[in-house]
């Protein structure tokens, strides 16, 4: 990565005082210090705008699977600019980088999920799985089924329909579609499971989906919705099973399945799909988005089965629904770059044996007095800190526990993301054993020094 900036930290500071981050506390980052300029990016490293190398343990944003800087795929993006920079997919149009990614993915997709609609983002795409459901049912003669059943923990988005499919918790001082969603009992056996065995705990919660449909109305639910592993909402790993068991209820009350594999596709858990290959579900809808492009472009994607396209694409209708960017050429060639990459890397294969390394070395932290779970797989991790194991009591929320063991590891070479009293792990998918080693070092260490200040508070 070239050193030489023709800028100043204090440059990059004053200019985003006019930026608006998502996701802050933006009345604090008013303050000295609270903001990192990310300058550039190599592999899996970053460099800070003060020359600090920092290991990209958040991989972006849960995106940047195949690692920074990769020439295969912005080497696709400039060529593709040089041909066709842009044309729309709206109406009759189509172009050569939209239709090959389309292809790609009914390919890569499990079962009959043959159609590919494009958008821009994880929101928009589960956003349209609902519009495109809503539509669907309309066609069949059943209007009254609009009803979505989320759950608690869930992040789905930032739209206004996909907050509201999002936990409760996440939208709290901010208006969202009102009446659409239900949200049922959160597939946390560790913190909900109250003695239960984990079978129990499974039972309980399929006999809550039972519960809300049967008070609902089958006849008025359109879907059920659900990341095979909760990603912002705590990576939430259900108990084994939960996801068949759901789907099968789905099936019997005919309520379509939709799998947000936003987080959790193109590798993370060591397969392009998690739904067939680790949770054993045919979904009827799976939407997608950061992997795909590995974080090098915008772009989204919900993908239908051949049952829900027959209905929406028959005749006596429009498909009224899409966005400007949907299938961009420089987005669609990044993607089909990315995925090339992957298969010729084969990274899926190895996230199976190194991603299994990097969950057993954060496992390993359980034996710290605050660490009171560590959850999740492979490349996709997070750390729940409490102020007691035995009863689990959390710390309290104005300590921001999350980010005081953020702060230590970004001083030590290493970006996590702080949630509150969850730390969260999503790194590129071509770390090194000497990497994975390297950050449970770091993680250990500081986690270690907060234990050692708050001793001393």
């Amino acid at each position: 990565m070239s050193s030489a900036l023709p800028y100043t930290t204090e440059d990059i500071l004053a200019a985003d005082t006019h930026l608006v981050q998502s996701w802050a506390d933006l009345d604090s980052l008013k303050k000295p210090h609270a903001r990192t300029a990310i300058v550039a990016a190599k592999g899996v490293m970053v460099r800070d705008s003060n020359g600090q190398e920092l290991i990209d343990g958040i991989g972006g944003l849960w995106c940047v699977n195949v690692g920074h800087g990769r020439p295969e795929i912005i080497d696709a993006i400039s060529n593709q600019l040089s041909t066709l920079d842009f044309y729309s997919t709206f109406y009759t149009f189509t172009h050569p980088t939209a239709a090959a990614l389309a292809k790609k993915l009914a390919q890569l997709a499990p079962g009959n999920l043959n159609h590919v609609h494009f958008s821009t983002s994880g929101s928009d795409a589960n956003d349209g799985a609902v519009r495109i459901l809503h539509h669907y049912y309309e066609r069949l003669g059943k209007p009254e089924k609009k009803l979505v059943l989320s759950r608690h923990g869930a992040y789905h988005g930032s739209t206004y329909l996909s907050i509201a499919m999002t936990t409760p918790a996440y939208s709290k001082g901010w208006s969202k579609a009102e009446g659409i969603v239900h949200h049922l009992k959160k597939p946390h056996y560790w913190r909900e499971g109250d003695g239960m065995t984990e079978a129990d705990f499974t039972d309980l919660l399929i006999a809550d989906l039972r519960h809300e449909i049967e008070r609902l109305g089958p006849e008025n639910i359109a879907c059920f919705i659900g990341e095979p592993i909760m990603g912002a909402g705590g990576v939430i790993v259900p108990p084994k099973g939960y996801h068949r068991r759901a789907q099968d209820v789905c099936r019997e009350y005919d309520i379509k399945f939709v799998a947000d594999e936003v987080v959790t596709a193109f590798g993370r858990l060591g397969h392009f799909f998690a739904s067939e290959a680790v949770f054993d579900t045919q979904p009827d809808m799976i939407t997608i988005a950061k992997g795909v492009t590995s974080g090098y472009q915008p772009l989204a994607a919900t993908i239908m089965t051949d049952e829900i396209y027959d209905v929406v694409s028959g005749p006596d209708g429009v498909f009224t629904h899409g966005m400007t960017y949907a299938g961009h050429p420089a987005a669609a060639a990044a993607g089909l770059a990315n995925i090339a990459l992957m298969e010729a890397e084969q990274i899926p294969e190895r996230v199976r044996v190194t991603g299994k390394l990097f969950e057993n070395t954060l496992r390993a932290l359980e034996d710290l007095d605050i660490v009171g779970e560590v959850r999740g797989s492979h490349f996709m991790m997070g750390i729940e800190f409490v102020r007691d194991k035995k009863n689990k009591a959390l710390f309290d929320a104005k300590l921001n526990i999350g980010m005081l063991v953020a702060r230590k590891a970004q001083e030590k070479g290493l970006v996590a993301r702080p949630l509150g009293h969850i730390l969260i792990l999503s790194p590129p998918l071509i770390l090194s054993e000497e990497q994975i080693a390297r950050i449970g070092d770091i993680l250990r260490e500081s986690i270690t020094e907060v234990m050692h200040d708050l001793s001393k508070a």
